[in-house]
């Protein structure tokens, strides 16, 4: 009889054993406290791959000690459904894991449905595409959507040493001696990807002959070779990982192509996509800004691209984005006005709204004399009207200071000039 593998072995058996996505199982939490009052809704889990949609699954079943069935949306037909669902007529309540449910076909859809209706079929649907955008409505609106994310390294080895440690289903009985920096190595590289790492622990372990000692050493070297990333030196909490993104921001800002290609690179390398996208938007906005504002959202649907595709494709549409952002005109307007309009409120400079400016769409107001002076912008042909917006006690501030880079920016400079000078 074959053995199964080792990342099945260490499936989690109970929610108290699910390691990482302490948002949705640890004490307290939704799926916690579904399991523990015995009251589950279908769900769709997403995420990445290998990080515990079947974990949480399987040990939701665990705890329940509901029936616990899998099937793929993709390989699976109509007739393998209803064989759960006659199962689930029969017990009076079936836990179906449904892999790639975003796969899910229309037929499979109105045969399903009504089993999720009346609570037979308890449905847990698994995906690594966004549900907003990848499931049908009909399947959606009948689901809880939790996300998952990927396992810290602190998550990563705990798994792994559980695996190490366990003698009835990981290693326990055999002589394993793990250096730190393979263990390591281990839990950085695989990417929060729980799966991929019991995986390659696996192959260290059946691959490494016992010492005279009988003991099993796994070196950084061994890890590497079963982990077919070569180590890289990133600590995603410490001072070098903030050094990169800073780097790989002022790069883009001076415009090096170059420079900020290599800084890219080795966060790729750390496989730290959530950095990359979230210092990527900040970019296009305060360091590009009102130069070039398609790259705004330009940049945007390069990060979501990545993210879909998640790596090693995801590098793709991120160097698309860090090309257009270094070599597009730079401007930092925006920031600067906002941080200037914030600055003299947090001085205590606000002031009450000019009273032609408050809200008159209430019985009374008139007697108030809210909104009675207000001129309309659009009744003028021009579509503008000099009127005051601005507080008595800040009506001469100026908070936006035009950049002259980029057309649109020298376009709405003119335009502020136009009406700067016909306020006066």
């Amino acid at each position: 009889m074959s053995v199964k593998p080792l990342a099945f072995r260490m499936r989690p058996r109970t929610i108290e054993e699910i390691i990482g996505q302490a948002h949705l199982v640890s004490e307290g939490k939704i799926i916690n406290r579904m399991v523990k009052a015995k009251q589950l809704s279908s769900m769709i889990l997403y995420g990445p791959p290998g990080i515990g949609k079947t974990s949480i699954a399987s040990a939701i079943a665990g705890s329940t000690k509901y029936a616990f069935r899998t099937l793929n949306a993709v390989t699976n037909n109509k007739k393998d459904i209803g064989i759960i669902a006659e199962e689930a007529k029969m017990s009076g309540k079936v836990i179906l894991l449904l892999d790639e449910i975003h796969r899910l076909d229309k037929a499979k859809q109105d045969f399903l449905l009504p089993f999720l209706e009346n609570g037979m079929i308890t449905l847990i649907g698994a995906t690594t595409s966004n549900p907003y955008h990848a499931i049908n409505p009909a399947i959606r609106s009948r689901c809880q959507i939790f996300e998952l994310h990927p396992l810290t390294e602190e998550e990563m080895k705990d798994a792994l040493l559980r695996a190490i440690e366990d003698p009835e289903r990981g290693y326990g009985k055999l002589d394993i001696a793990i250096d730190e920096e393979a263990l390591k190595h281990f839990a950085q590289r695989s990417n929060g990807d729980v799966r991929s790492a019991l995986n390659a622990l696996e192959l260290a372990v059946l691959s490494t002959s016992p010492n005279d000692a009988g003991t099993i050493t796994i070196t950084l070297s061994v890890a590497e070779e079963c982990l077919q990333k070569k180590s890289f030196s990133h600590d995603k909490d410490g001072d070098g990982h903030y050094d990169v993104l800073s780097g790989f921001q002022k790069s883009i800002r001076g415009s090096d192509v170059n420079a900020a290609l290599h800084y890219l690179g080795r966060l790729v390398e750390a496989g730290d996509l959530v950095s990359i996208a979230r210092r990527l938007v900040v970019i296009a906005y305060e360091d590009i800004g009102l130069a070039n504002p398609q790259a705004g959202p330009r940049t945007l649907a390069a990060v979501e691209s990545a993210e879909r595709l998640g790596f090693p494709e995801a590098r793709i549409p991120l160097a698309t984005a860090v090309i257009e952002l270094c070599l597009s005109p730079k401007s930092n307007s925006a920031i600067a006005a906002i941080d200037s309009a914030l600055a003299d409120i947090r001085k205590g400079k606000s002031g009450e709204v000019p009273l032609h400016l408050k809200d008159a769409h209430y019985s009374g107001a008139k007697e108030l004399g809210r909104g009675i002076e207000y001129k309309f912008p659009h009744d003028y042909d021009s579509g503008w009207v000099a009127q005051q917006y601005l507080p008595n006690t800040l009506k001469n501030a100026k908070y936006y200071e035009p950049k002259d880079t980029g057309k649109f920016e020298q376009a709405l400079a003119q335009i502020y000039e136009n009406i700067q000078k016909r306020s006066k």
